[in-house]
This record gives C-alpha cells, structure tokens and sequence, in this order.
C-alpha cells in the first residue's frame, strides 16, 4: 500500500491537524517505499528503528515522536536516529495528543474500558482539548489496584482517598499536572501514569486517591487499538514492538 493512504487515514481517524500539540503529529519522516508492513510501539527511539529493521517494516507509528515544535540541529542522537531511518527505507508516523483524547483508540478511553470504569464526562483542558476522562464506578480501593496490576501491571498508590471508590479521573502518561482538576470535578481516585514528587502532599492535603501506573504502561493500550484499527482498515501487516522503558 502506498504511504499516503496510510497517513490519510490516520490523519482522518485521529484528527491529527485539528489538534493542537507540542508535538509535530503525523507523518515525521518520510519512507519512497510501497508499505507491506507497519510497526507500533511507544517511543520513537534507536532501539525501535533498528526492531523495525528486523521486522521488515516499511513504515512504524509511534506515540511519542522524534519532533518537537521543530528541530534545531540534525546532529548527534537526532541525527543517527534519522539516518536510520532513511538509510532503511522506514518512514515515521507520530500521533501524541490525537492518540491519547480518541474517544476510539485512544490511551485513556481504551485503559477505562479495560479497567471496567464507565465513562461520563471529560476533564482538565489542554490547548484545544480535554485530556482527562470522568469515570464511574463502585468498587473498593483495593479491587480498582488489583484490576489496574492486572490489566496494566504495577501501580504505586498514594491512600489519601476513601476506601470506596467512585468518581475517577485518568490522564494517562505524565498526567500529574490534571491532579488539581480532578479534585475540582469531585473525583475521589485519579489514576495517571508518571509519579511526581509534588504530588504526595497535594493529594493528601486534597483527600484524593493517586494510582500511579506507569507512564509506559498506561500508554501501550491505545497503540495496540489503533494497530488493531490500521490492520483491518489498510489492510497490512502490523507488528507491536514492546519496548518498556520502567517508568
């Protein structure tokens, strides 16, 4: 399949030029060659290129890409990562915030549906988006953590909330700047992925449950969707290339 199709369709599905971001969303780096299979993972990085590589992709899609508001120099880490890319006929596809708010694909929705919680609302506005999700539920602290190891794989949880759980606000990723919005909305539980230090005596000055996922973890689970998406819609071959980082 030619690359513009691909890239057509994402930019259709995902809304990627509606969205505003500091990423560059779309189609990063591009690839002369006819895509017979496309590879996803997380992170644009070296040790992905060359996985790519391996795989015989023509073509990978990540969520966090190589280009930020821009690039300043092609030197150093930047540019090794690019010629490999060029040298091997690999064009780069990135989808951030697009990836994240898709009430479809996207990591938070996706991470909700897994872990049982109705969705009701949105929360916590970003440039021209809200990144946040509003959840119900009825479940014990304890069962929502032992769901979240399940699903996700190990959380850390501050127990500054009830016992009880009931009104749940997820950014997945690095979502800790959303905690003050979550309380404002009358959440109970807020789940993200990223720990940060401030957050400790923010959520226990506000009385509020914090599950801390993973910033990877929580943002494998919209990848996977959209290749699940591309697969039968483009008709490719895909591959999900798990590279976890630890954090």
């Amino acid at each position: 399949m030619d690359v513009e199709r691909i890239v057509g369709f994402l930019d259709e599905y995902l809304k990627t030029k509606e969205i505003e971001d500091d990423c560059n969303n779309g189609l990063q780096v591009e690839c002369d060659a006819e895509i017979k299979k496309v590879g996803f993972s997380v992170d644009a990085s070296m040790e992905l290129f060359k996985r790519g590589k391996k795989e015989g992709c023509q073509l990978l899609i990540v969520h966090h890409g190589l280009i930020w508001g821009g690039i300043s120099y092609i030197r150093g880490v930047q540019y090794r990562r690019i010629r490999e890319l060029i040298e091997n006929t690999m064009g780069l596809y990135a989808a951030h915030l697009p990836l994240d708010v898709h009430p479809e694909v996207g990591n938070t929705a996706v991470l909700a549906r897994l872990l049982g919680l109705e969705i009701v609302g949105d929360f916590f506005r970003y440039k021209n988006v809200n990144l946040g999700l509003l959840c119900k539920t009825c479940i014990s602290r304890e069962e929502l953590t032992m769901k979240i190891n399940q699903e996700v794989g190990d959380c850390q949880v501050l127990e500054f909330g009830p016992d009880l759980v009931e009104h749940v606000g997820m950014v997945t990723g690095s979502g800790t700047q959303a905690l003050d919005s979550a309380v404002q909305a009358g959440c109970d539980t807020f789940i993200t992925g990223e720990p940060k230090h401030v957050s400790y005596h923010q959520a226990k000055e506000s009385k509020i449950n914090v599950m801390y996922a993973g910033h990877y973890q929580t943002e494998t689970s919209g990848v996977k969707a959209l290749m699940d998406k591309v697969s039968a819609s483009c008709e490719v071959e895909t591959v999900f290339c798990d590279i976890p980082t630890g954090f």
